[in-house]
C-alpha cells in the first residue's frame, strides 16, 4: 500500500519541472520606466541654471571673455550712407519713383557723336574776315550804314561814293554770301535737317548756292535794264538790293555765333529773332524799291505785286520745296 502511494505521487515533480521550464522560456515583461513629468523637467532646468551661475561666479573672467568673443563674432550693422538717405528721400518725394506710377521711356533716337571743334575755327574765321574788312575800309563801312539809314542821301551822294569803290563793294558782297551760307547751315544743323551730311560739303554747297542765286539775279536785272532801255533804273535797283544784302551780312554775324555755341533753348529763341529781322529787311527793301521805281515808271501796284511773286517769292518757294523734298524722302 505504501509503495502504491509512492508510485502515485511520483509524476507530480515532472509536471512541476515542465511548468518551470516553460516559465523560463517565456519572455518576461519589461518593467515600465517612470516618465518625468513637467515638474521634474522644470526642476532639472533650474538645477542646470544654478550650476552655470555657480561656474560663472567661480570664473567671472572666463565668462566675460566668452561674452566678448560672442559679440565680436556677431556681424556689425552696416552704417547708412548719405547716398542711401538721399535716394530714400527722392523715392518719397519724386512722383516717377513711387510704386504704381506709369513708366515713361525715352524714345529719342541716339545720335552718333560728332566732333564739332572745327566749328570754332570756322566761326572765328568769319569774325576775323569781317574785322579785317571793316578795319581796312572804315570809310566805306561808315558810308554803307549811312546810305542804309538815310535813303534820300544815298540816292544822291553816297551812291556815287560807294559805286566808286569796286573792291570793297566786292568784299562786302562776298562776305554777305559767306555769312548767309553759314547761317543757313547752322539753321539746318539746329533743326536736324540732313543730319548725315558732311559739313565740309554742305557749307561750301550752301555758300555756292547763295552766290549762284544772287549772281543770276544780278545778270537778269542788268539784262532787263538793257533790254527795256532803263539801265539807270536797273542800276539804282541793284544798288538798293545789294545795299540791303551787305547790311544783312553784317547783321547775321552775331546770330551765327549764337546759333553755333549757345544752348538749344537760347539758339531757338535767337533763330526766331533773326528770321524777324530778315523779314523786316526784305520788307524795307521792297518799300525802297517801290518808291524808287515809281520815280521812273508809272505802273499799278498790282504789276509790282506780280513782279514780286514772279521774281522774288516764287524762286524762294521752289528752293524751299526742293530742300524739303530732299529732307523728307532723301531723293532730289
Amino acid at each position: 500500500m505504501a509503495q502504491q502511494a509512492d508510485s502515485a505521487k511520483a509524476p507530480a515533480p515532472t509536471h512541476t519541472a515542465a511548468r518551470q521550464a516553460a516559465d523560463t522560456v517565456r519572455p518576461k515583461p519589461r518593467p515600465a520606466k517612470p516618465r518625468a513629468d513637467s515638474a521634474a523637467r522644470a526642476a532639472a532646468a533650474r538645477k542646470d541654471t544654478a550650476q552655470r551661475a555657480a561656474v560663472a561666479a567661480v570664473n567671472p573672467a572666463d565668462t566675460a571673455k566668452k561674452a566678448a568673443d560672442t559679440l565680436a563674432a556677431a556681424p556689425k550693422p552696416k552704417p547708412v550712407s548719405y547716398y542711401d538717405l538721399y535716394m530714400q528721400k527722392i523715392a518719397g518725394t519724386n512722383m516717377f519713383l513711387k510704386a504704381g506710377k506709369p513708366v515713361y521711356k525715352d524714345v529719342n533716337v541716339v545720335r552718333p557723336f560728332k566732333n564739332m571743334d572745327w566749328l570754332v575755327y570756322v566761326v572765328g574765321g568769319v569774325l576775323l574776315l569781317i574785322a579785317i574788312i571793316r578795319l581796312s575800309y572804315m570809310k566805306y563801312f561808315t558810308d554803307l550804314f549811312r546810305a542804309f539809314l538815310n535813303p534820300t542821301l544815298s540816292q544822291r551822294q553816297l551812291k556815287d561814293q560807294l559805286s566808286q569803290s569796286p573792291f570793297p563793294n566786292f568784299l562786302f558782297n562776298a562776305f554777305f554770301i559767306i555769312s548767309l551760307g553759314m547761317y543757313l547751315y547752322l539753321v539746318l544743323y539746329r533743326k536736324q535737317v540732313f543730319p548725315q551730311a558732311e559739313p565740309w560739303m554742305l557749307i561750301p554747297g550752301l555758300i555756292a548756292l547763295v552766290g549762284i542765286v544772287y549772281g543770276t539775279k544780278y545778270i537778269v536785272l542788268r539784262f532787263c535794264g538793257w533790254l527795256f532801255g532803263n539801265a539807270e533804273l536797273a542800276d539804282a535797283y541793284i544798288f538798293i538790293l545789294y545795299l540791303i544784302n551787305k547790311i544783312l551780312g553784317v547783321l547775321l554775324v552775331p546770330f551765327v555765333v549764337i546759333l553755333a555755341f549757345c544752348s538749344a533753348e537760347i539758339a531757338q529763341t535767337f533763330l526766331y529773332i533773326s528770321i524777324f529781322f530778315i523779314i523786316l529787311l526784305v520788307i524795307y527793301r521792297y518799300i525802297r524799291s517801290y518808291s524808287l521805281v515809281k520815280q521812273y515808271l508809272s505802273f499799278s501796284k498790282l504789276h509790282f505785286f506780280l513782279y514780286l511773286c514772279a521774281f522774288e517769292v516764287a524762286p524762294v518757294l521752289i528752293l524751299t520745296k526742293v530742300l524739303l523734298n530732299i529732307w523728307l524722302t532723301g531723293n532730289p
